[in-house]
């Protein structure tokens, strides 16, 4: 019979603590590499081909249909098996794989959103410049689409923080791998997945916090 016991609450504490470093790095190593990704996605649709801009598209909608959970299990699982692949990645990496990828699909449309949101005048400004594609992009676009997608990029930062746990069905060893081992060695899960939850509520709670706060500074500023 399940019960309450603080005294494996405060076992279940140090245990669970433990996994908190590799959940902090997949969700930093995962939300990089999806920042990076998404470029190459809103850069990939700006290509002036119907047909190629389609398949991207498609290929986005695919991706962010998907379930990340089934992402994560084809990475890790089937991959290896695949001839043309037969590439086997470690938890850590298919985590970070499977979630930068999907993420940056989203992450990709907030880019989009935010090149969309510089007035034509600016890239009439570069043309009469004669500044190079990669100066009009350094100098003039990016520093005006950037900012105003930081509140957005934060929210997303915030989300892939709380998917984590899901790599725990692949191996990776964060708080909720370490809960779940915890629980199985003790018969009881209620102490380690209680820490669990109050771990995400300590860290998410403030984020969102500061991006709001990010946020109206920014509608203030722009």
């Amino acid at each position: 019979m399940n019960y309450w016991s603080w005294e494996r609450f405060s076992d279940a504490l140090p245990y669970v603590l433990s996994g908190l470093g590799t959940t902090v790095m997949v969700t930093l190593s995962s939300f990089l590499f999806a920042l990076l990704f998404g470029l190459v996605w809103t850069f990939l649709r700006r290509i002036p081909n119907r047909g190629f801009n389609w398949t991207i598209t498609w290929i986005m909608e695919f991706i962010r249909s998907t379930p990340p959970l089934v992402q994560l299990f084809f990475i890790y699982y089937a991959w290896p098996v695949i001839p043309v692949v037969g590439m086997t990645l470690s938890p850590f990496a298919s985590a970070v794989i499977g979630l930068g990828v999907h993420f940056s699909t989203y992450i990709g449309e907030i880019y989009r959103s935010g090149i969309e949101s510089v007035g034509q005048g600016q890239w009439e400004a570069a043309k009469a410049l004669n500044f190079s594609l990669i100066d009009k992009w350094r100098r003039i676009i990016l520093p005006q689409a950037f900012p105003p997608t930081v509140p957005m990029l934060g929210n997303y930062f915030i989300i892939m923080f709380k998917e984590v746990p899901l790599a725990s069905t692949i191996g990776v060893t964060g708080i909720l791998h370490m809960a779940n081992s915890f629980g199985s060695q003790h018969f009881n899960l209620i102490e380690a997945l209680t820490i669990v939850g109050i771990i995400f509520l300590a860290l998410s709670y403030p984020s969102a916090y500061l991006i709001k706060k990010l946020e109206l500074k920014l509608n203030n500023r722009y």
